[in-house]
């Protein structure tokens, strides 16, 4: 049975007034969720079959620890940096959006890599070996829908182009030249990259993924100096399971 809105807002209402941690408001025509931000407390709610778009509601909902979103009008899966800061968000049911694309992969890699704390997505279990695959083949997503562009529902980063564009806020940061990298690598006790060998990569790298690896190598080189002890520690583990994934891969394909 669905529930009108006016129906809706009471049972969200008495929620927030309750202390109830369950909310249902399964194909209810919703498209506004803002109620959302007066119920700190919710711990499970239903939003299937519904017209919603827009998940920044959600941000204040941070004991929320399952979220069902199946058949809704989510556009961009950059609407998940809205989750990303729900510390117990443990099942989410998102199939079925526009956002989800034609590459079910893509798609399921890219949520795992935002939001890493799921046990269960769409109906199934999240596995170790998907997590460390998802830090290779998802995409992550550090801005929410309105400082992105997005096209055939999936939300790509707005790059600048090849010649006289300007460049993106962060980009001088990216583009550091080789001399602070190897720096911080001295600091760090790490091997040195050979100049000859990075003006190889320069010359005759022209791909963008090949640009976009050794950007984000200056970057998280200059970061890691700025880290304790149990970031870099963090740092170690997440490096050590991708290493695992690729050594899987390497003999899966042997």
């Amino acid at each position: 049975m669905r529930l009108s809105r006016a129906a809706v807002l009471r049972q969200a209402r008495a929620a927030a007034l309750d202390g109830v941690r369950r909310l249902n408001c399964w194909g209810s025509h919703l498209t506004d969720i803002s109620i959302c931000r007066d119920l700190p407390n919710i711990e499970v709610i239903t939003f299937s079959v519904n017209g919603i778009s827009d998940l920044e509601p959600l941000t204040r909902c941070q004991n929320l620890s399952e979220l069902y979103l199946r058949k809704n009008n989510i556009t961009s899966l950059d609407e998940l940096f809205h989750l990303k800061g729900l510390p117990r968000l443990r099942v989410l049911w998102l199939a079925e959006n526009p956002c989800c694309g034609q590459d079910p992969h893509r798609y399921r890699m890219t949520v795992l890599r935002n939001l890493p704390g799921l046990q269960k997505l769409d109906n199934q279990a999240v596995t170790e070996e998907e997590l460390s695959q998802a830090l290779v083949d998802g995409v992550e997503i550090t801005a929410p829908p309105a400082r992105r562009h997005v096209e055939n529902g999936w939300a790509e980063s707005m790059e600048s182009s090849a010649a006289g564009s300007t460049a993106e806020p962060g980009s001088e940061l990216l583009s550091s030249s080789l001399e602070e990298p190897n720096r911080i690598q001295e600091e760090l006790g790490m091997k040195l990259v050979p100049r000859d060998k990075y003006s190889s990569f320069s010359s005759q790298e022209t791909d963008c993924n090949c640009k976009k690896r050794n950007n984000v190598l200056n970057a998280i080189l200059l970061l890691m100096k700025e880290l304790d002890t149990e970031g870099l520690e963090i740092i170690q583990q997440t490096v050590t399971r991708r290493l695992q994934a690729f050594q899987k891969k390497e003999l899966q394909e042997e």
